[in-house]
């Protein structure tokens, strides 16, 4: 009797091991290899709406990559969640090349923002590439009696938590720059969250807040038309679109640094082949002289890194937004 279940025992097992194996082969044989790759249209989950620039530039970039690399790539816009909807969509994709995720220093802020979101982002994702970042503008309305950043640093500090600034609501990129500016300069300033820019932006130039972190390129012509004025932007160097403008960083609060950035990830455990392609690819579409004049004239910088750098960038930014996440105890709505 025990020879006879021993015996059952054994070629079960062995049933177990032809079918596991059968399966591998079966998986290896529908799937190509990453030098292969891509056999068949790719897909870009967006996690933000249609028409914002996130969505602009990754159509951009799926064009760009169409032509190099002989495949569609296809832009498939999943907003909800502040942008958890469609990354966890990617998330819990076949790591198989064919889903990628278009994502932002949104992510890297949600990690501590939304700790218990259904994905870790180191974790659960591999970095890709970077594609641009885009520069910020502090601008303040013509009635606050300053011109420039060191006097408004000045009025701030005689005047604690008189001033204020608008942004389009708790944990976005323009209320981070300006918890950034107030954790480095030294500075207390009132945050008046709104839902969406608009409302912030009309606020600003007719008075009702006094200063506003924004696009350069949104607020550009609102600066040239005497509505605002520009106070200091927040990149490390000056911005194309406004070249006579100072930064952040060169007027009193050294390595000040807050901009809007882009760029490619994949689920973990991507073949490494599949991840080099795309690098190479994307970051040579960034590199060529008529896209880097094209995004300039837009107030966007081209981003060239390797997978390995990229992530590292990506691992310090999230430190960075949550030291201020922390200090300043931002609540996510």
């Amino acid at each position: 009797m025990n020879m006879s279940i021993r015996l059952w025992s054994a070629a079960l097992a062995l049933l177990c091991a032809c079918a596991s194996h059968a399966q591998t082969q079966a998986q290896a044989q529908t799937q190509p290899p990453a030098q292969a790759w891509p056999a068949r249209a790719v897909r870009i989950v967006v996690p933000f709406a249609a028409g914002g620039p996130a969505d602009n530039y990754a159509r951009f970039i799926a064009q760009r990559l169409q032509e190099s690399l002989g495949q569609s790539f296809v832009i498939d816009n999943k907003p909800g969640g502040g942008s958890v909807l469609g990354t966890d969509i990617v998330a819990k994709s076949p790591a198989d090349g064919y889903t990628l995720l278009l994502m932002s220093n949104t992510h890297t802020v949600n990690e501590t923002l939304m700790a218990a979101k259904p994905f870790v982002l180191m974790r659960d994702f591999v970095g890709i590439a970077p594609i641009n970042y885009s520069d910020l503008v502090l601008v303040a309305h013509p009635s606050v009696p300053a011109n420039n950043l060191k006097d408004l640093l000045r009025l701030a500090k005689e005047r604690p938590g008189k001033l204020n600034y608008a942004s389009s609501g708790p944990g976005t990129p323009y209320h981070m720059a300006g918890e950034l500016f107030k954790s480095m300069a030294g500075v207390y300033l009132v945050h008046i969250p709104y839902r969406g820019s608009s409302g912030a932006r009309t606020d600003v130039m007719g008075g009702q807040v006094d200063l506003m972190f924004d696009a350069v390129t949104t607020m550009a012509e609102v600066v040239r038309a005497g509505k605002v004025k520009a106070i200091a932007t927040t990149g490390l160097q000056r911005s194309n679109v406004l070249p006579d403008v100072p930064t952040v960083h060169e007027s009193g609060v050294p390595n000040y640094e807050a901009t809007i950035w882009l760029g490619l990830m994949a689920p973990k455990g991507t073949p490494p082949a599949i991840v080099a392609r795309l690098n190479e690819a994307v970051s040579k579409i960034a590199s060529q002289p008529d896209v880097k004049q094209q995004w300039g004239k837009q107030g966007a910088t081209p981003m060239v890194m390797s997978p390995t750098v990229f992530e590292k960038y990506l691992q310090d930014d999230i430190a960075k937004w949550s030291r201020v996440i922390k200090t300043a105890n931002i609540k996510a709505e």
